[in-house]
Order: structure tokens, then C-alpha cells, then sequence
């Protein structure tokens, strides 16, 4: 009896110990959640016109009273018949200094640019959260429009995080069309899929719904991700495309992982122009 009382003893002490370690897991995911979901370079780039040919520092006002430094390039000089501005929303790391070669691209297709630097992004004051991020992303389409580029004349391009911005930013103001680059479908599904072991949708503060802002809208859509991205799931992204009532093109990249070179060059940039030839004056073209 005394050897049972001892095992009994130990089993509920090793099943405690057990539960402590889990409670301290999932405490921790809760905690940390930021610090997974956001990799910001926090340094300031410098002035627009240090990095790109024409570049403009814009200041944007945001409702909750944060301003936010990004930047802004017109078309290239030899190609400004478009008359189309795109907006640029890029993933969760760096800052804008490394999306200077895919705004170099759409100028020389003929696009104007907006380099959308987030909240605690690029020498930015404020903490980056999905509400914060939308705020964003909302006085970046109005500096567009304040520049001659109202909704109808904008692409809006997200990359990975930034799809979960410029879907909600197209629920709230239609845009000609909206680029999606490697989309998730919802950042709960995306942290189930690398976090199988939590209860992700129960600790999530920030979720992205892509999937659901997509499959109501209207907007013409197109979705470009890689094969072999090993952060979203493939899966996830030809939900996406499946989801869009008016896809324009579903562009499969053979071969290509999430951060490849391929994912910021001339193949996004060269869907950008057939998305927008696609639309005239926030028209679809059928």
C-alpha cells in the first residue's frame, strides 16, 4: 500500500509538473505574441530621395494621432501615362529600405508608389497591433489621394502581413484592384499550422481574417505565391484564390519559397500592370 501511495504520489506530482510547463508555454505565447508576429527594423532609412530616384518623404496623420514617416515616388519620367499609384504594404520585418527595388520596378512600369512604413517600423514612434496597422494603412490611401491618386486610381499591394492589411483596407475603400502576395488565410490558421501544440485562436490579440475580407468583396484580386513558401502555407494561399469572387490571375511561382528574390522582382511587379490594365477607372473589364 505504501508503495501504491508512493507512485500515486509521484504520478500526480510528474502531472502537475506537466501542467505547470504547459501553463508556462501557452503564458508565454500569450506574452510573446508581438515578438513573433512582428519583426521590425526600428532604424530610421534616412530621407526617401537618399534610396530612390525621385523619392519623397511623406508625413502620415494617422486618427489615433501617431505620424508616420513613409515614401513616396512618382512614375519614371519616361512612363507616366498610367496615372496609377500603388500602394505597397509590405510583410511583418525590415523596414521600407527593402522594398526600394520593388518600387523601382512599378516606376518604370509607370506606377506612382507609396512605401507604407507601419507604427514601430523604420524609425516610426507607436507599437505595431492590427487596429494600429489598419489605422496606417487608412492615412496612406488618403495621402494618395491627396496627391491625385484617389481609391479607383490604386492597386493595393500586400506582402504576407500585408495581406491581412490592404484586405481589411479594401473592405473599408475600393481600390481598382488589390495584389496578394503569399496570403494566409487568417493568422489564426497560420499560427495552428506552425503552433500545433496551442491554443492559437484562443491567445491570438491579432487574427488578419484575409480569407473572409476576400471572399466578400467585390474588388478585383490577384494572388501570387511561391510552391515551396515554407512560412505560409501554399494551401492557405490558393484558399485565398479560390475564395475571390473576381480573381484576375492566380500566379504559382515554381520553386520559390517565401523571401526568395523572385517574391520582390519584375514577376510581382509585371501582375501589378496586368491587374491594372484589368480595370479602368475601378471597373472591371470583362
Amino acid at each position: 500500500m505504501a508503495a501504491m501511495r508512493r507512485a500515486v504520489r509521484t504520478a500526480a506530482l510528474a502531472a502537475g509538473i506537466v501542467a505547470g510547463l504547459a501553463g508556462l508555454a501557452v503564458g508565454g505565447a500569450w506574452l510573446g505574441q508581438d515578438s513573433l508576429v512582428y519583426h521590425p527594423d526600428r532604424s530610421s532609412p534616412g530621407p526617401a530621395a537618399s534610396a530612390l530616384d525621385g523619392g519623397v518623404d511623406v508625413t502620415l496623420t494617422t486618427t489615433d494621432g501617431l505620424e508616420l514617416t513613409t515614401w513616396f515616388v512618382p512614375p519614371a519620367r519616361e512612363a507616366r501615362d498610367r496615372e496609377v499609384a500603388v500602394l505597397v504594404a509590405p510583410g511583418n520585418a525590415g523596414n521600407r529600405l527593402g522594398r526600394t527595388g520593388l518600387a523601382e520596378l512599378l516606376t518604370e512600369r509607370g506606377f506612382a508608389v507609396l512605401l507604407l512604413e507601419y507604427r514601430g517600423y523604420g524609425g516610426n514612434p507607436g507599437r505595431p497591433t492590427e487596429a494600429g496597422l489598419a489605422l496606417d494603412a487608412q492615412a496612406a490611401q488618403r495621402a494618395l489621394a491627396e496627391r491625385g491618386f484617389p481609391p479607383e486610381r490604386t492597386i493595393y499591394l500586400g506582402e504576407s502581413l500585408g495581406t491581412g492589411v490592404v484586405a481589411a483596407l479594401q473592405a473599408e475603400v475600393r481600390p481598382a484592384g488589390v495584389l496578394l502576395r503569399s496570403p494566409f488565410t487568417s493568422f489564426a490558421d497560420l499560427g495552428a499550422h506552425h503552433y500545433p501544440f496551442l491554443p492559437v485562436e484562443a491567445l491570438l490579440r491579432d487574427d488578419y481574417p484575409v480569407l473572409g475580407h476576400v471572399a466578400a468583396t467585390q474588388v478585383p484580386v490577384t494572388v501570387v505565391h511561391g510552391d515551396r513558401d515554407d512560412v505560409v502555407p501554399p494551401a492557405q494561399s490558393d484558399a485565398v484564390a479560390r475564395a475571390a469572387p473576381r480573381l484576375v490571375e492566380h500566379l504559382v511561382l515554381p520553386e520559390a519559397g517565401h523571401n526568395d528574390a523572385v517574391m520582390f522582382g519584375p514577376t510581382i511587379a509585371d501582375a501589378v500592370v496586368r491587374l491594372a490594365d484589368h480595370t479602368v477607372g475601378g471597373r472591371v473589364i470583362d
